[in-house]
């Protein structure tokens, strides 16, 4: 089962993603997550990276469809993935149902998870993250038990300079812009599905198992 989950920063693709890794066996593939991991090794691909997602910018498709690729072609990948905020514009969606149809497959569903600026201003403001182990908390809905410090290893928790109020904002409007082309893109394939990513999770999990499973 290969699968696509859309949606805002903050919209819980990366939650939902986990849940359904689970359940059939098949690995996540985050960009976010490469990503902030070669920002972190301060690699040539991370410092340009960077520069994109602090001021709120989406990273440039060349750089993004190269990960991807070289990602779904590993043996793992061979049962099936996730992508997890993948892709982001039409660009990136014909580059990889081409990449796809190299290998003699598709995309089985597409996941929307639709949210509004409100909605993740509150869910992403109070996001804190451990500089040590990565380990994430929220502020109201997932606080360490002492205040700035992490219950798993005892480092430091800080937010990150893209959990910010300003640049959530312009990281949702650049989303906006690209989300529309994105749903008339996926709607005409007939596997794609809009969620209520505010809802409680276990309820958003439920209904996209459902989904899935033709329930």
């Amino acid at each position: 089962m290969r699968l696509i989950m859309l949606g805002p920063p903050g919209a819980g693709k990366g939650t939902q993603a986990k849940i359904i890794t689970e359940r059939y066996g098949i690995p996540q593939i985050s960009t976010g997550d490469i990503l902030r991991q070669a920002i972190k090794d301060k690699t040539p691909l991370g410092e340009k990276a960077k520069r994109y997602m602090d001021a709120g910018d989406l990273v440039p498709d060349d750089v993004v469809i190269g990960i991807i690729n070289e990602r779904i072609s590993q043996p793992d990948c061979a049962g099936g993935f996730i992508l997890d905020g993948f892709p982001r514009t039409v660009a990136q969606a014909e580059a990889l149902c081409e990449s796809l149809g190299l290998m003699d497959a598709q995309i089985d569903f597409v996941v929307d998870l639709n949210v509004d600026a409100k909605f993740l201003l509150a869910r992403l403001t109070g996001r804190r993250v451990c500089r040590n182990c990565g380990q994430m908390y929220h502020v109201e809905m997932n606080p360490p038990r002492s205040s700035g410090v992490c219950d798993k290893c005892g480092g430091e928790l800080y937010q990150r300079d893209d959990d910010r109020e300003e640049t959530i904002l312009r990281r949702f409007d650049v989303y906006s812009q690209q989300a529309q082309a994105l749903k008339t893109f996926y709607e005409a394939s007939g596997r794609y599905k809009v969620f209520d990513g505010a809802a409680p999770i276990a309820e958003v999990s439920v209904q996209i198992l459902s989904a899935l499973e033709g329930r």
